[in-house]
């Protein structure tokens, strides 16, 4: 009979979540500054129409990429890290590999499907021929099956509460690598599309395989304490996709969210305008990679609390991580929102156009971070079937709106889209969570962090805005003053704001 793996104290609980946060957040910063950067020297080293075919080429290759991964990375969290709570080693082998095999298959099909109709595709995306569109397309897709094997293996070691993986092997050494092949194309001149998108996709074969070496000797490790013998693949694969199929759809529609726009955007009203809402919403990028950070640190914890239906502890994960991001993101959107258009002058002459869409986008992001995680509360939770019709409604209203208002009104008619689709995949699940768990995430950290953000970056950046110079210099000299109130805002809010968990890293380490 299989034994339940003691729950931990809440102080541990908060203090492991603050502490695997903190470790992502530091990769995150990392990889976010890095992307950033490479977004940068694509935009100023070719042309804008150049810049809009890789970002709707790389756009493409990362919607085929979602729908090979089939939604084994939620998956893999949740069926790993419910068997070692469970005591159940001798099925950890099995869900690997029902999960692991198909992923390379779907992969493999994808790309050998994706090269040979590469040329219908760009047909019949674009009205006028575009040269090297084709060969940049194969390209990415020929690297499709490896980078859903590289996500597959790092979110597997999530499942086993490893996040090392992770930070060494996604967040540091394959965007390192990225960033040093992209600029290298750069300075060499080489072309836009083939140099560049094989300079962008290649760093993901490393990562794979170095991800399976890391996840092949966590399952090792984890069987030489089974007592029971392996279980087969046949009673493993039902549980598997069952739970895991629901997610391979939803999965797909949030990233068709996320980047089908620069698609249509390309098709619909000529490239450039691509590369220019590109541009706009890389900022929101930014804030978007602290709650993958922290969501990729609590998703096994809040697992392992579901699984028992402790839901009490549940929601004190939930409150305490939706305060942390609130207190990381809302910052920087408030800026982004206030300093658009500064901003945007990084990328290079004509960037600043796309001011607007940045400013919208921020406001919403505001609403959406102040839910929380909601989509991997419900995940955890086995909702997976829930997530897939919250995804696809916010899919449709993507689509519909992007076919609307893009012909239209360019890229503001596809931020309208993406702030549609964002509102529903948010509020809708947050209105599930409370109906059938009684969660929610406006705890006294989360209603802190927002007060906190508000009062010194928010209403500081107003002012400043109508009183002085829009630039750069009156953007850092804010940031700078805003971060010191900031800091000291938080420190003394620290017990509200949970943040004495944090001295789990101390603990950690010593350990």
């Amino acid at each position: 009979m299989a034994t339940v793996a003691p729950a931990r104290s809440a102080a541990g609980e908060l203090g492991g979540a603050a502490r695997h946060g903190v470790a992502n957040l530091l990769g995150v910063a990392v990889a976010a500054v890095a992307g950033f950067g490479l977004n940068i020297v694509v935009t100023r080293s070719w042309s804008m129409s150049d810049a809009g075919l890789f970002f709707a080429a790389t756009s493409a290759f990362m919607i085929a990429y979602a729908a090979a991964r089939l939604g084994t990375g939620v998956g893999s969290v949740y069926f790993i890290s419910r068997y070692r709570t469970l005591g159940q080693p001798e099925r950890l082998r099995a869900s690997v590999l029902v999960g692991l095999l198909p992923v390379l298959a779907v992969g493999t099909l994808i790309a050998v499907a994706g090269w040979w109709a590469a040329p219908r595709i760009v047909a019949l995306t674009f009205d006028e021929p575009v040269p090297g569109a084709v060969r940049a397309l194969r390209v990415l897709l020929v690297f499709v099956p490896v980078a859903a094997l590289c996500d597959f293996v790092l979110a597997a070691c999530r499942g086993f509460g490893k996040m090392r993986p992770l930070l060494l092997i996604e967040r540091l050494g394959r965007t390192g690598l990225q960033v040093a092949g992209v600029g290298l194309a750069a300075v060499l001149g080489l072309s836009a599309t083939t140099a560049l998108p094989l300079a962008w996709v290649a760093p993901y074969l490393p990562a794979a395989l170095v991800g399976t070496v890391w996840l092949a000797r966590l399952v090792r490790r984890a069987e030489r304490g089974a007592q029971a013998p392996a279980v087969s693949l046949r009673k493993e694969f039902w549980p598997y996709w069952r739970y895991s199929g629901p997610r391979a759809l939803s999965g797909l529609a949030q990233m068709a969210v996320q980047r089908l726009d620069i698609v249509l955007l390309g098709a619909l009203r000529g490239l450039s305008e691509a590369a220019l809402y590109t541009a706009a919403t890389r900022f929101l990028a930014l804030g978007q990679l602290s709650g993958q950070a922290l969501s990729t640190a609590v998703q096994h914890r809040l697992a392992e609390h579901l699984v028992r239906d402790d839901r009490e502890a549940a929601g004190r994960l939930y409150q305490a991580a939706t305060g942390w991001l609130v207190l990381l993101a809302w910052p920087a959107y408030l800026l982004f929102a206030v300093f658009a258009e500064p901003m945007l002058h990084l990328f290079g002459e004509g960037y600043s156009a796309g001011a607007r869409v940045t400013v919208f986008l921020a406001l919403t992001m505001l609403v959406a971070t102040g839910c929380g995680m909601v989509d991997t509360v419900l995940n955890m939770a086995g909702r997976t079937s829930w997530t897939f019709y919250n995804a696809l409604a916010g899919t449709l209203v993507n689509v519909v709106l992007n076919v609307l208002l893009i012909p239209r009104f360019g890229i503001m008619g596809a931020a309208v889209a993406w702030s549609a689709s964002i509102f529903i995949t948010n509020l809708v699940p947050l209105a599930q969570l409370h109906h059938a768990y009684r969660l929610h995430p406006f705890g006294r950290g989360t209603l802190a962090a927002a007060g906190l953000a508000v009062a010194c970056f928010g209403v500081p950046a107003l002012i400043a805005r109508a009183l002085l110079d829009a630039g750069p210099v009156t953007l850092a000299v804010l940031a700078v003053l805003g971060t010191a109130g900031y800091l000291a805002g938080a420190w003394r809010l620290r017990r509200v704001l949970q943040l004495d968990a944090l001295r789990a890293l101390r603990r950690g380490r010593r350990r």
